[in-house]
């Protein structure tokens, strides 16, 4: 994780969700690379985050240790409202950044008496948290009612970077709901039909097109 000065524009971002009045040393802009938690189920997360630009993954650790993705952020929105919200000193999911991820990170302990009575901040976080039960609630109609290739699919579109799907193939069966074998042959299949391209780095995807027709409702 780098580190790095807030900008003006930065500012202008804490103003949207009506914190301008926070201070700035309570502040900071925090860059995540691919691949690099952001926080950890069950660690420690004084911050909460808003996400400047980039996408991060969702996910919760299963019992017998396998990595279930819950949902995408993509550009924008919270992260850690509903640690916020529950009052929880530790992460409820372990984020991981899937591109460059920029956050505008602020402190929770020394800014709660502000965040717990900004009327505009709250509504904002009153809709971040109506959104994700939104998703959650199109992600349990995907996983009850489509077929495994439309699930695959949508997850590949999801998850992928620059065109390129390389999450490990086990997680990915736990959190689409298919056995590893199945996966398998639904992506031998996809390459079949010139849709994705399994290289070295993982599968690429030759045709978005037919891949997001595949995907939709």
């Amino acid at each position: 994780m780098e580190n790095i000065p807030l900008t003006k524009a930065h500012e202008n971002k804490l103003a949207e969700y009506g914190l301008e009045n926070v201070p700035l040393q309570s502040c900071g802009c925090q860059r995540f690379a691919p691949g690099e938690n952001v926080c950890q189920e069950g660690v420690s997360m004084p911050w909460i985050l808003i996400v400047i630009s980039g996408s991060a993954k969702v996910c919760r650790t299963t019992p017998d240790g396998k990595s279930l993705i819950l949902c995408y952020y993509i550009s924008s929105g919270l992260i850690g409202d509903i640690e916020l919200m529950m009052r929880q000193k530790n992460a409820t999911t372990t984020v991981k950044a899937i591109t460059d991820l920029d956050c505008i990170a602020v402190n929770y302990p020394t800014c709660a008496d502000e965040l717990s009575v900004n009327l505009r901040f709250l509504n904002f976080l009153g809709g971040e948290l109506a959104a994700k039960l939104s998703k959650s609630s199109d992600n349990y109609t995907l996983s009850a009612l489509c077929s495994g290739e439309h699930r695959l699919c949508a997850y590949i579109l999801q998850n992928s970077h620059k065109n390129v799907f390389s999450d490990i193939l086990t997680d990915v069966s736990a959190s689409v709901g298919m056995s590893y074998r199945h996966l398998f042959r639904i992506l031998g299949k996809l390459c079949r039909d010139g849709i994705l391209e399994k290289r070295e780095s993982g599968y690429y995807i030759l045709n978005n097109i037919e891949l997001k027709r595949r995907s939709s409702f």
